[in-house]
């Protein structure tokens, strides 16, 4: 593995973890030359293929940069790190592989998401919730905002309209 920073290709795993599922691998590494540390991912590669049904009944490829991209723009100037995204994406692909083999129902993703984002930012939740479920009024936002805030204390409330 070459280091993103220096391209010397001596370093060291510091931590590996992988997921429930067994289907991927998070390495933590450091450059020996440097001294910089960065993440790697493995994946099962070889047959392995998962297809994802969508709400009109179509089917896709299971795309893990979907995945990532949609919890960007909910994290959009939120205090989410990166690394806090690929856990979510790492906790959403165990819930995924644990459960599926061949096909996954793209509801079961979009729930899987939700559950893990509500975890690390509540705004972040409320703005993947209200693409995902397709809000039809004000209405429907406002009684999700009063639920996350319920759930949450006091202290923990989001802050929507500061962003």
């Amino acid at each position: 593995m070459r280091c993103p920073f220096c391209k010397e290709d001596k370093d060291k795993v510091i931590d590996s973890r992988s997921s429930e599922g067994g289907r991927v691998i998070r390495r933590r590494r450091a450059c020996m030359k440097c001294e910089k540390r960065f993440t790697t991912y493995e994946k099962i590669g070889e047959g392995f293929k998962l297809n994802v049904i969508k709400k009109d009944g179509s089917r896709l490829p299971y795309d893990r940069d979907k995945l990532i991209s949609g919890l960007q723009k909910a994290c959009y100037k939120r205090p989410v790190s990166v690394d806090q995204i690929q856990e979510v994406a790492d906790k959403v692909e165990e819930d995924i592989f644990k459960n599926f083999d061949k096909e996954v129902l793209s509801r079961f993703i979009g729930e899987s998401v939700m559950k893990h984002l509500r975890a690390v930012d509540k705004v972040a939740y409320i703005r993947f919730a209200s693409v995902y479920r397709d809000f039809k009024d004000a209405g429907e936002l406002i009684n999700e905002v009063t639920q996350v805030i319920e759930e949450s204390g006091p202290h923990d409330q989001p802050s929507l309209f500061n962003d």
